[in-house]
């Protein structure tokens, strides 16, 4: 029985070294989201840190600036979107399918 448990606890430790790796990989991989057919651009790490946004001049309208607020937003949560999508890859693909409680994934 101490055998299993020597060798369980060698797996649960090469798995936290894998998620660490994975955790560093994904805090410097980018995701982008668009809106307005290109015209504004959101940057996110796939940890959810914000890089960069870029709004093309053409999509600033003083007489509507509400469509130009709804194309960052919706471009931001695509963004989002794919980081998750990403981080959900990455993460099941160390850890077997199998949730690590705290790992935020």
């Amino acid at each position: 029985m101490g055998i299993n448990m020597q060798k369980m606890m060698k797996q649960v430790q090469k798995m936290q070294q894998d998620v660490a790796r994975v955790q560093d990989e994904l805090a410097n991989r980018n995701v982008e989201g668009t809106a307005g057919g290109g015209a504004v651009k959101a940057v996110f790490t796939c940890t959810k840190e914000p890089v960069e946004f870029k709004i093309d001049p053409s999509a600033v309208d003083p007489d509507d600036v509400e469509m130009l607020e709804e194309m960052i937003l919706a471009a931001t949560r695509e963004a989002l979107k794919a980081a998750d999508d990403i981080t959900q890859k990455e993460m099941s693909r160390v850890t077997g399918g199998v949730g690590l409680p705290g790992m935020g994934f």
